[in-house]
């Protein structure tokens, strides 16, 4: 069993970790997830923690850490009536089926493969809250039938691959078919719940070789435990914040920040 020593400066990096995770995700208003797994792929790393299936551990801790602050983001969202459910209702079905597909998928990568899929689709989403528009459009109105399939599948699929909710690729598709940024937000909470529940449950199941200690499956239970009542605690100070200033210079030093953390990733993953 490790000692108090070996935890100790797991338990002080995964505060911060948490802490900063919850002020951005109030302050910007983009999901943990993109923050907590390559924090967590570092920190793991940093602390010798480098067995062939890390990154599974971190995607699988940040999607149990959304179940359970995506939750209470849904009904924070709900009570200022921007949550639709009658999208939320009907994209659930294809979102959950995408995300049972990406956690399929996520268990038969190697560490390496998940990173460079990490690498270009955090570059993805880097590049577009840098540039993108709110006034680009792909349609007047949200997909039905085929389309939805696709994309809410979609969605599921490439948000377990990177353990992250629903935010991160959920609200610029949204947005792009018309629906206002604050509904679109609050609807995109419900997709993280819907891509979380299934995923976070598979992860439970894993048997994962060199786990960092304490780690169930691959969800790391000190980090969950820190991850969840750090944000908890520090999401409304980032909520204020965003109130108290401009947060469009800010979102765009995120970006430039997300880009370098995603080209990092893939320097990695090339082995470098």
């Amino acid at each position: 069993m490790p000692d108090l020593a070996t935890l100790s400066p797991m338990l002080l990096l995964l505060i911060v970790i948490g802490g900063l995770a919850g002020v951005i995700a109030g302050l910007l208003g983009v999901g943990g997830g993109i923050v907590l797994v390559p924090a967590f792929f570092y920190a793991f790393s940093h602390l010798g923690y480098e067995g062939p299936q890390l990154m599974q551990v971190c995607l699988g801790t940040s999607l149990a850490t959304i179940m359970a602050t995506a939750m209470r983001s849904v009904k924070g969202h709900d009570r200022k009536g921007a949550v639709d459910w009658a999208v939320l209702k009907g994209w659930a079905p294809a979102i959950a089926i995408g995300a049972v597909a990406g956690f399929l998928l996520a268990t038969r990568l190697k560490s390496v493969t998940l990173q460079a899929l990490f690498g270009v689709l955090g570059l993805i989403a880097g590049l577009w809250m840098a540039f993108g528009r709110a006034d680009w459009r792909l349609g007047a109105a949200l997909p039905d039938g085929p389309g939805k399939w696709a994309m809410g599948g979609g969605l599921g699929f490439l948000s377990v691959l990177m353990g992250i909710g629903g935010g991160t690729f959920g609200v610029p598709m949204m947005t792009l078919f018309g629906v206002p940024i604050h509904r679109a937000v609050g609807t995109a909470s419900g997709f993280g719940l819907i891509i979380a529940i299934p995923s976070a449950l598979g992860f439970l199941t894993m048997n994962i070789a060199d786990a960092p200690p304490y780690t169930l499956g691959a969800v790391n239970l000190p980090a969950f435990a820190v991850i969840v009542v750090m944000t908890l605690l520090t999401t409304p100070l980032g909520v204020k914040l965003a109130h108290a200033m401009d947060p469009k210079p800010l979102k765009r030093a995120f970006a430039a920040f997300l880009i370098l953390v995603a080209l990092n990733m893939l320097r990695k993953a090339a082995g470098y």
